[in-house]
């Protein structure tokens, strides 16, 4: 007989002992079901582990899309909320890029290039950052525009700190960062706010209307080692 076994039947004597309501609860205890632990990060540039730290950084930030005036440049909502827009202009602002005012000066300089959906004579500076329609123009022309399919064949096109966009039901904008984890079958995780800034398995979750990566890559890097992880964790799923 085991050790563990001799462990176990003195416990039940005892709780014999001591009563039958001890005793079932004895029987009936199991070992507690703990969540699951977070997938291993993939090998990061110093540039995405800015950007990753920046954005796992506001996990738990309270939505907010209120109207605000903000210092210029590098201005911000107060800490601990935001809107899905704040996630990814904090990010890229840990990683050394001032969306605020590089938004700014764009549609200043070239304002016929950028959405008029809100009946503004001019750009402004405390909100146009913060807007999903015209990050996504920014991104179009400044950064890299990349693949909206998921799909195991375009699973390597999707980096750490690639910002997606998504069209809500009801016709909203959203959007967010490509995290450094995937779930079991190699698809990316996501930092975003909607209600509160969580890293969740929504990649796919609602129709992706764009996919960027800024500063646009001047050479093209490896994504053989985060592709090979996730056809092994497809194998094994």
């Amino acid at each position: 007989m085991t050790r563990r076994a001799v462990h176990i039947l003195l416990a039940l004597g005892v709780c014999a002992f001591a009563g039958p309501g001890l005793l079932l609860l004895a029987l009936s205890w199991r070992r507690p079901v703990l969540p699951p632990p977070l997938p291993p990060a993939v090998s990061l540039t110093p540039f995405q582990a800015k950007v990753i730290a920046g954005a796992r950084a506001q996990i738990g930030d309270a939505y907010d899309a209120s109207y605000r005036v903000l210092p210029y440049p590098n201005g911000d909502p107060p800490a601990g909320q935001g809107a899905c827009t704040d996630v990814v202009v904090r990010s890229l602002r840990a990683g050394g890029y001032d969306l605020q005012s590089l938004v700014h000066e764009d549609m200043a300089a070239h304002w016929g290039q950028y959405p008029h959906k809100w009946g503004l004579p001019g750009p402004d500076p405390n909100i146009d950052h913060r807007r999903v329609p015209n990050l996504a123009r920014f991104f179009q022309r400044h950064g890299q525009t990349l693949t909206t399919v998921v799909s195991p064949q375009t699973l390597p096109q999707w980096q750490p700190g690639d910002i997606i966009c998504w069209r809500m039901p009801g016709g909203g904008d959203h959007t967010g960062l490509v995290s450094d984890r995937c779930d079991p079958h190699g698809v990316s995780l996501v930092i975003h706010n909607l209600g509160r800034c969580e890293e969740q398995d929504v990649l796919t979750q609602w129709p992706i209307a764009g996919h960027y990566r800024y500063p646009k890559p001047r050479i093209v890097f490896s994504v053989a080692s985060r592709h090979n992880r996730r056809s092994k964790q497809a194998r094994h799923s």
